[in-house]
């Protein structure tokens, strides 16, 4: 995405965000630059102490190696993110992200300053052995799980994401994509109801890219606010994405036959506006997701199984493991058959999870305490060597 570079202009009091507010005895004032990127009055709250320094507020709108693209008042700038960068992945500069831009000499380099507070951010573990997490998107309303109808569906996976949606602070929502190849409107009714079961308290909504179907009513839901687009490739996020935008903005390829699966179209996250017509807001794309590993996600998997949890709080014992136990809530109503045996089983798998990752986690951390702790030692020992002029022997 390419714009005009940040200028003097921007530094401008006429166009800070408490001038504008300022304004408002003089008569109405008008929309932030920004507004249709999210800019209100708590983003121009946090902003404010960067105010008057000849700093400029930016959404990112996507991240590179080192760099990214934001969204100023005056357009989209390029700038360097090295003044943020942190070895915590959890809290790297990423889509969605509010900036702080020191403008750069003429059309120069703007630079990242600093990241205002995150309201919400989306997270998983990275697929490595250090067991770290990984954040996707900040910022965000609605995280739309899209999954397709052109295969079986995979409700675990399904109530994976929802878990992950729940714990990002964002409210999820379902997005089940090619809904007119369920040519029986009877079989569509039960894959919708199927997938509420696994994620109650979840709007569930039926789309099709190719006859427009459901989709004025999704675009209703997310506008004016942030929704980010999750889902494995071939799940149909592109189309959607270009469904939801009103143009081809993003590449679509065909699945493959064999199995159904979809070839990776989308490859970095990108933040884009949605029609003004339909009520405006952002979208952010992703690329397909093979993993979607738990990340502190104990809150969300209990949203995500919150029949479970209610049933939890009828079992004779306050700590019951939902195993063998007597009087216990939840085995009674996977025997009656009120809780599908397989909820119980995704809901004690996503809790595993959970918990291993935590002591992995908790591990990792003690170790590269212990390692700063040794070198610290190792270096004031060599200090006080110096210092009473002992040398080592070669």
């Amino acid at each position: 995405m390419k714009g005009n570079p940040v200028n003097s202009s921007l530094n401008s009091p006429h166009n800070s965000p408490r001038s504008q507010r300022s304004s408002s005895s003089a008569g109405p004032a008008a929309p932030h630059p920004l507004a249709r990127y999210g800019w209100d009055a708590d983003v121009a709250d946090a902003f404010a102490p960067y105010d008057g320094q000849g700093l400029v507020p930016a959404r990112v709108v996507r991240v590179d190696r080192g760099r990214c693209d934001a969204v100023t008042a005056e357009g989209t700038v390029r700038a360097d993110t090295a003044p943020v960068a942190t070895a915590d992945p959890t809290r790297t500069i990423c889509t969605g992200d509010w900036a702080v831009l020191r403008p750069g000499p003429g059309s120069g380099l703007a630079e990242v300053r600093a990241v205002l507070p995150r309201r919400t951010a989306f997270l998983r573990s990275t697929a490595t052995n250090r067991s770290e997490g990984q954040v996707l998107a900040a910022n965000v309303d609605h995280v739309l799980i899209a999954t397709s109808l052109a295969v079986e569906l995979d409700l675990a996976r399904v109530e994976r994401f929802t878990a992950l949606a729940w714990t990002s602070g964002a409210q999820p929502l379902v997005v089940l994509t090619k809904a007119d190849l369920v040519e029986d409107p009877a079989t569509l009714a039960q894959l919708i109801a199927d997938v509420e079961q696994s994620a109650p308290g979840v709007t569930v909504l039926s789309v099709s890219a190719a006859t427009g179907d459901g989709l004025d009513v999704l675009s209703a839901v997310v506008a004016g606010g942030t929704c980010v687009l999750l889902g494995q490739s071939g799940a149909g996020k592109s189309t959607l994405a270009n469904a939801l935008l009103g143009e081809e903005v993003q590449d679509v390829r065909a699945t493959r036959d064999n199995d159904g699966k979809g070839r990776h179209t989308t490859t970095t996250r990108d933040l884009l506006p949605l029609p003004e017509a339909r009520g405006g807001g952002v979208l952010i794309d992703t690329p397909g997701l093979r993993g979607v590993g738990l990340w502190d996600a104990h809150e969300g998997v209990g949203r995500a199984f919150a029949e479970i949890e209610a049933l939890a709080g009828e079992c004779r014992f306050h700590d019951c493991r939902h195993d063998s136990e007597p009087d216990c809530a939840v085995l009674a109503a996977v025997e009656d058959g009120t809780l599908p045996h397989r909820r119980l089983e995704s809901y004690r798998k996503l809790l595993r999870e959970n918990t291993r990752l935590a002591a992995r986690t908790d591990a990792r951390l003690r170790a590269e305490e212990k390692q700063r702790f040794k070198q610290m030692s190792a270096l004031g020992r060599h200090m006080a060597e110096r210092k009473r002029g002992v040398r080592r022997k070669p």
